[in-house]
C-alpha cells in the first residue's frame, strides 16, 4: 500500500535478574503485555505505544512502562530503531519503533502490577511475540552480551553497594553461562573498577561478605570472561 500512514512508536525491553536457573543460577526475565486489539490480538508484546506529538522519546518509554507494568526502571537507554517495510504488514499503518532497553533490581520487579494482561517470562524462553518483537528481544540480548565488559551494563542491575557474588550473578545471567567465582573475584578486584565500602552484608548464615561499589573514575572495561565451573563464595 503506497499511501500507508507512518506511525512512530516507542517500545522497551526491560530486564531483571532472578535466581530461577539450575542450582539457583541467575537468569534474565522481562515483562510482556497481552495485546487486546488487532493486529496480533491475544499475543504477547513488549510494553510500548505511539509517540505523542508533545512527548520526548524517553518520556514516552517511561509512561508506557508505568501504565502497563507499574514499574519505573533504574536504567533506561536507547537501543535501536526498527522500521522494516514488512514489520507492520498486518496493521493499517506502517509502524516505525524506537526501542529502549531498561533494567530493574529483582526487588523492584517483584512490586510490579498484578494484571492478567502482564506476564514475566525468561528472556531466553519466549513464545512468538507480536510484530517483530521476538527479533527486538534477540537484538537486545545480543547487545547486552557484547557490552557486558562495560561497567554501566552490570551496574544497571545492582544497588549502589553490592557483593562480588551479586555482580557475578548479573554477569552469569547476561552471558547465560556460569563463571568460576575465584577467577571472577580476581579479575574484578584487579580491574580497578571496584571500591571496598568498608561494610559487609548483614544477615547471612556464614561470614558476612564485603560490600563494594563501582569506582568513581571507571576504567572502560571490567574484564573478559573466563568460563569455568560454578561454586559458591562468601566474600
Amino acid at each position: 500500500m503506497t499511501d500507508q500512514r507512518v506511525l512512530l512508536a516507542v517500545s522497551t525491553v526491560i530486564f531483571t535478574v532472578r535466581p530461577t536457573g539450575e542450582n539457583g543460577c541467575h537468569e534474565l526475565w522481562l515483562p510482556l503485555v497481552r495485546r487486546i486489539r488487532d493486529p496480533y490480538r491475544g499475543m504477547w508484546a513488549l510494553p510500548g505505544g505511539p509517540l505523542r506529538s508533545n512527548e520526548a522519546l524517553e518520556d514516552s518509554a517511561l509512561r508506557d512502562l508505568t501504565l502497563t507494568t507499574g514499574l519505573t526502571p533504574t536504567h533506561l537507554e536507547q537501543l535501536a530503531t526498527f522500521g522494516g517495510l514488512t514489520r507492520s504488514a498486518a496493521a493499517e499503518e506502517r509502524q516505525v519503533t524506537v526501542v529502549y532497553w531498561a533494567s530493574l533490581p529483582p526487588q523492584e520487579a517483584a512490586m510490579g502490577e498484578n494484571d492478567i494482561n502482564v506476564t514475566w517470562l525468561r528472556a531466553t524462553d519466549l513464545p512468538d511475540l507480536a510484530f517483530d518483537h521476538s527479533d527486538i528481544v534477540t537484538h537486545a540480548l545480543d547487545r547486552l552480551r557484547k557490552r557486558i565488559a562495560e561497567p554501566t551494563v552490570a551496574q544497571a542491575f545492582l544497588p549502589e553497594a553490592f557483593t562480588i557474588a551479586a555482580l557475578r550473578e548479573v554477569h552469569e545471567a547476561i552471558i547465560g553461562d556460569p563463571l568460576d567465582p575465584a577467577n571472577f573475584r580476581r579479575h574484578v578486584l584487579s580491574s580497578g573498577q571496584l571500591e571496598d565500602t568498608g561494610e559487609r552484608l548483614e544477615g547471612t548464615r556464614h561470614r558476612p561478605p564485603k560490600l563494594y561499589r563501582f569506582a568513581s573514575a571507571k576504567p572502560s572495561t571490567l574484564f573478559s570472561h573466563p568460563t569455568s565451573d560454578r561454586t559458591e563464595e562468601t566474600s
